[in-house]
């Protein structure tokens, strides 16, 4: 199964639609999708290497887009839904130092959960909430965000066939490996908010 979905990705990658897809996934992923768009990123960069630069630019754009819907989802949702819970679990006193912290230190948060494997819907959603600045959420994603899908273009670009090579003789292992890295990054961002 691994395998044909693999197959399927590598195809897909000089399909017209193939853009559209990856620039979707990107944008829910950064708003409200669990899954990264590493799943398509990564088997259309391997196809054609040389267009990584392309799909990581695409991937970026539609990244921070996305970004902006969950940070109006974290700005919007706390006055409804958002007080409710914080009055539910007892966090009312602490939200006002949650936002100071969030003010001081809200750039490198975002700066370094936007290269992890944290899921960056956390990012996005904390930072509508916390009130933070949106030109410098939106200045902070683009390098984050670039920085991660731009690594990802360079080590494809330069290194693409041995990574592929590499990636279709163990896929389940690879597989395996990235999906323990994003639960472990579920872990993680839960255990940090």
């Amino acid at each position: 199964m691994l395998k044909r979905i693999y197959d399927w990705c590598i195809a897909a990658a000089d399909k017209p639609y193939a853009l559209w897809l990856l620039a979707a996934i990107a944008f829910a992923e950064s708003s409200f999708f669990p899954v990264p768009p590493d799943i398509m990123l990564l088997p259309m960069s391997l196809a054609q290497p040389r267009r990584a630069w392309w799909f990581a630019t695409v991937c970026t754009i539609a990244s921070v887009a996305g970004g902006v819907l969950g940070y109006a989802i974290g700005a919007l949702l706390y006055d409804s839904l958002g007080q409710w819970l914080i009055h539910l679990y007892g966090l009312s006193d602490k939200v006002d130092a949650f936002r100071a912290s969030y003010a001081e230190w809200g750039a490198v948060i975002i700066l370094v959960k936007g290269l992890t494997p944290i899921p960056y819907k956390l990012v996005t959603i904390t930072s509508g909430f916390a009130g933070y600045n949106i030109w410098l959420f939106i200045l902070c994603s683009i390098v984050a965000r670039g920085g991660r899908f731009f690594f990802v273009a360079v080590l494809l670009n330069r290194y693409g066939d041995i990574i592929r090579k590499e990636l279709e003789k163990r896929l389940g292992l690879w597989v395996a490996i990235g999906a323990i890295v994003l639960v472990l990054g579920f872990v993680v961002a839960f255990k940090l908010i």
